[in-house]
């Protein structure tokens, strides 16, 4: 039986990828405080820039590639049961060839109703326009969890990590919750690495294999250990 290997992905994983992110820009994400485009009052005031924005981030996402990270981890489906959960909005992880992955933040290429948050549409790399309405007559949003909305994904990521042998931590600070509270569910008996070429505080006082590398190397590197364990 497969060993569980369960990766907890945040932007350092894609951005070898050419994917930005706001905290690497002094809290301003593509010049714009984070407030005004990812958040439910964001949205109130402003809907035109809200839109543009996610349009934005879906052209620039449809021109990168899954970077040798992403493909890594896909490659581990061979050797050990992988779930993937993720805080990046892109689809990177799938592309890649990932099976099981576990979007905690939403996801760039769909669309939901502001009226009835389980109708959810794939949109591929299309804008959302002012006027793009579901079947219930209500505006199109992005399908993306904002700063102090639920997150829905959390009961299944925590059910996931829960059961791990082997827990990876990628490219996140470990600073936004829940998703950084993730670690306190992972089982006393599963080992538990971190891939991160900068200093990053894990909770608790549990033994840490630390690969100070970018995802790319730091998955080479992750693999090869693990094959050196089986």
């Amino acid at each position: 039986m497969m060993k569980k290997l369960v990766v907890l992905t945040g932007a350092g994983m894609s951005a070898e990828s050419g994917i930005k992110t706001f905290r690497d820009s002094g809290g301003l994400w593509e010049e714009h405080r984070v407030e005004d485009v990812a958040s439910p009052m964001g949205w109130v005031l402003n809907r035109k820039l809200v839109l543009k924005f996610y349009n934005d981030r879906r052209r620039e996402l449809a021109r990168c590639e899954p970077n040798a990270g992403h493909l890594g981890l896909a490659a581990l489906e061979k050797h050990f049961d992988v779930h993937v959960i993720t805080q990046n909005i892109d689809n990177l992880h799938e592309r890649a060839g990932s099976t099981d992955v576990v979007h905690l933040h939403g996801e760039l290429t769909k669309a939901r109703s502001t009226k009835d948050s389980d109708l959810i549409y794939d949109i591929g790399y299309k804008d959302i326009n002012e006027g793009d309405k579901c079947e219930l007559g209500s505006q199109l949003r992005p399908h993306i969890v904002w700063f102090g909305e639920a997150v829905p994904m959390i009961e299944e990521a925590v059910k996931i990590t829960s059961q791990a042998d082997i827990f990876v931590v990628i490219g996140t600070s470990l600073n936004v919750y829940p998703a950084a509270g993730l670690i306190e569910y992972v089982p006393d008996s599963a080992s538990l690495w971190l891939i991160d070429p900068k200093d990053v505080y894990v909770p608790g006082d549990r033994k840490v294999a630390v690969i100070k590398e970018p995802a790319s190397k730091g998955v080479e590197v992750l693999t090869a250990k693990l094959m050196a364990l089986k």
